[in-house]
């Protein structure tokens, strides 16, 4: 499993986002309890208050009613204490269906309130005692007292049953703040070790990257990193070895490139021929060289000489861009030899091309009366004159199948023996071999092209 650096950046705050998780989860149960308490505190326990000391309003009202009822013989006065008398039923009615309603004497107060009503309006045998005697006073206050003291009662249930519940609730928010304190340092603890563990990681990976780094920059490109963790700075550490291993390989080629053209040396060639043909790869190896090149730099200089192998080298270069792949290889031997190392399907087009670019572009490169002769004319060493016809391109192209056991000498061999027989060959030429019992020659479709098989 893959384990990247983002991961391993996130991971150190791991610890703290399940710290937040747990405590938020901790926080909204907690408010959840608090919410449900504070809604008994206000639903239970603070109606109970507030309902007790209405009901001792209505009997204080009903008593004040009552007697100007039992004076005046008023109507309108007993209509305002029973109005009183059923405010009081309700209220009960409503603490009767409160929770804590089992605790408290709503009974025995129903029931004196029930005898106070009936005492003042002469629905009971308790009627008959004169409002004007003591003992009527006597009794009524008597229904009074107990009656209020069993509001008192209630109001002391409701005050109790507050106090407890905002305990609860302090207890509630006190074990919250600890056990939040508690996790929030847990979490810091490991999210700062994690952090520590992972950066000292990270920086030890990094500083052997960079020592990597300055010892290849140094020249020595065998140096091999050891780092093998799977994340990013592991791909980094496999990249800064094929790195390595290409900046070799290109100081190779750099070392043994040809200075004019800037081409892989006759190094190179060898050693890419040789990986080719121990990887069984299909292959064709064409040797390019141009005929009468010499007497040219020998009538025009070195100069001139050197512009031609150059254009020469772009020729090639163009032409296996067009017709070639990416894995096919060009070399400059030396002098006026290349090497070109391509596919057995691509050789010939690519061939073709460079033949024919550069038999239109050489007579460019001689003076005007050379070209209108066609040839140059010279004295050898012996003082006779001697004729060079414009400069032509011998291509010899060895294939190679894969079938067949073959190395690099084998193939320079059969190159420089078939380079020797097309430069025989008037003009331009490729020849090719495939030969079983020895070269024979056959024109392709191009009269200057020839074929060995």
């Amino acid at each position: 499993m893959r384990f990247g650096l983002e991961k391993k950046i996130i991971l150190p705050y791991l610890p703290i986002f399940l710290v937040i998780f747990a405590i938020a989860v901790l926080s909204a149960r907690s408010l959840d309890e608090l919410k449900r308490i504070n809604r008994s505190i206000l639903e239970e326990d603070a109606y109970l208050i507030q309902a007790a000391d209405k009901m001792e309003e209505a009997i204080l009202a009903q008593e004040s009613y009552g007697r100007r009822y039992l004076i005046l013989n008023s109507m309108e006065m007993l209509d305002l204490f029973r109005q009183r008398e059923r405010e009081f039923n309700q209220l009960a009615d409503k603490v009767t269906a409160l929770p804590l309603s089992e605790n408290l004497p709503l009974q025995e107060l129903r029931t004196l309130h029930a005898r106070f009503s009936e005492l003042y309006t002469g629905a009971s045998d308790a009627a008959a005692i004169s409002p004007d005697s003591g003992e009527f006073d006597e009794l009524a206050g008597s229904l009074f007292d107990r009656m209020t003291a069993l509001l008192d009662l209630m109001v002391q249930a409701g005050e109790k049953g507050q106090l407890e519940k905002m305990e609860t609730a302090n207890r509630i928010g006190i074990r919250s703040f600890q056990i939040t304190a508690l996790l929030s340092l847990l979490g810091i603890i490991m999210g700062l070790g994690a952090a520590s563990l992972i950066t000292r990681s990270l920086a030890g990976t990094i500083r052997r990257l960079k020592q990597a780094t300055e010892i290849i920059s140094a020249g020595e490109y065998d140096h091999c990193p050891q780092i093998d963790t799977r994340d990013e700075l592991g791909e980094l550490a496999g990249a800064l070895r094929l790195m390595a291993s290409s900046l070799s390989r290109l100081e190779q080629l750099s070392l043994d490139s040809n200075p004019l053209t800037r081409m892989p040396g006759g190094l190179a060639i060898e050693n890419t021929l040789s990986m080719r043909l121990a990887e069984k790869a299909s292959l064709a190896f064409c040797l390019v060289d141009l005929d009468n090149f010499k007497s040219f730099n020998d009538r025009y200089g070195y100069a001139r000489g050197n512009d031609v192998i150059r254009a020469t080298a772009a020729i090639i270069r163009d032409a296996v861009a067009e017709h070639g792949g990416e894995e096919d290889f060009i070399g400059h031997i030396g002098g006026d030899d290349f090497a070109v190392i391509t596919d057995v399907r691509r050789y010939e087009a690519i061939c073709r091309t460079i033949i024919s670019r550069f038999d239109e572009s050489i007579a460019a490169f001689y003076d005007e009366t050379d070209r209108a002769r066609g040839y140059i004319a010279a004295h050898n060493r012996q003082g006779l004159q001697v004729t060079f016809p414009i400069m032509s391109m011998s291509i010899a192209a060895v294939i190679a199948d894969g079938k067949k056991e073959m190395n690099h000498i084998k193939v320079g061999e059969i190159a420089a023996e078939l380079k020797a027989y097309a430069k025989s060959l008037p003009g331009s030429v490729l020849v090719r071999d495939r030969r079983e019992n020895g070269p024979v020659p056959e024109p392709l479709d191009h009269p200057t092209l020839r074929v060995l098989q």
